[in-house]
């Protein structure tokens, strides 16, 4: 009976190399992700939640996806060369974020499923048909920014009563800014409030938009949201505290980075968010069958550090609706 035991012992062991080998390879998934901006200055905000997502759903790189990654370094005239170059290296999955980054990839491919991480805007921009159901072979999130526009300038009034000059700057490349900036500019007129245009195109022109408004006696500053201003969020919020102006914008980063305020929401969760999509349609969902998620909650973030530094005091009224104080 040992003897048999022993033989059979012996057929297991020398079995097991086959079964091993015989065992289906696990399917290594292509992701594609287009960053529009600078790696440096928005891969902690975006592409690195965008990784943790993934890794919470069990897709680790190397192992079951591989990450083909493109930034466009706040070159926009090179988005539409990088859609290609992701559509080119066969990706199941194509991430970007942005109104702009959306339709090169967009105009690049028809049949590979894009998830938009975050923009400002689906319907007006053309992005999808409708938000319940996109159609096409695009889906996302969206930030709202557009319709807080009008809310930004009435926060701002309130934190700054005596203000009456109101810089407002975009980004001219951005059709949602300035959308925003029409919205933010209507809002400004019903308060009496005199509006001072800073259009930029670059980091160069940053300076140049806060020597202006310093010039036009600005009394404060709001920024339109866009992939440039968000990725130059530090920047500008550092100039702004030097040329001893308040500055106010929609994401919550901002505030973070040294603006008095901001009103809007945090952009990392959605670049997480997106992991989620890019699942389920690993999975077989149909981008054309994912609707477009909306925000459910908006914070107004008050720095009371830059509040200290500029000798502002903010009202009660406004500390008393603060979600969150940066002491």
């Amino acid at each position: 009976m040992n003897r048999r035991n022993a033989i059979l012992g012996l057929i297991v062991i020398g079995a097991a190399p086959i079964i091993t080998k015989a065992q289906p390879s696990e399917i290594i998934w292509r992701i594609g992700y287009l960053g529009d901006g600078f790696s440096a200055t928005r891969a902690s905000e975006s592409l690195d939640p965008f990784r943790e997502g993934l890794v919470k759903l069990g897709y680790i790189s190397g192992r079951n996806i591989s990450l083909e990654v493109r930034w466009t370094e706040g070159k926009g005239e090179r988005r539409a060369e990088l859609a290609s170059e992701l559509v080119r290296s066969n990706c199941n999955v194509i991430v970007t974020h942005g109104v702009l980054a959306a339709r090169a990839v967009m105009q690049a491919t028809t049949t590979i499923p894009i998830v938009v991480a975050v923009s400002a805007d689906f319907l007006d921009s053309g992005l999808v048909k409708s938000l319940a159901r996109p159609g096409g072979n695009l889906t996302g999130m969206t930030d709202q920014v557009v319709d807080l526009a009008a809310k930004e300038v009435q926060l701002f009034k309130e934190t700054l009563p005596r203000m009456q000059r109101l810089a407002l700057m975009w980004d001219r490349e951005s059709p949602t800014a300035a959308r925003g900036a029409e919205e933010s500019q209507a809002a400004a007129r019903i308060l009496g409030l005199r509006v001072l245009p800073l259009l930029i195109s670059n980091s160069e022109d940053i300076e140049r938009a806060f020597d202006s408004a310093t010039k036009q006696r600005a009394d404060a500053v709001i920024v339109m949201h866009s992939p440039l201003t968000v990725g130059l969020s530090g920047k500008i919020a550092q100039l702004a505290i030097r040329k001893r102006l308040p500055l106010m914008s929609a994401p919550t980063q901002f505030a973070e980075a040294g603006a008095l305020v901001s009103y809007g929401t945090d952009l990392t969760s959605y670049f997480r968010r997106a992991a989620t999509f890019v699942d389920k349609i690993l999975k077989g969902a149909k981008p054309s069958d994912l609707p477009i998620e909306q925000p459910t909650k908006f914070e107004l973030v008050v720095n009371m550090k830059t509040a200290n530094t500029l000798g502002i005091k903010i009202p009660g009224t406004v500390m008393l609706r603060a979600d969150r104080v940066i002491e």
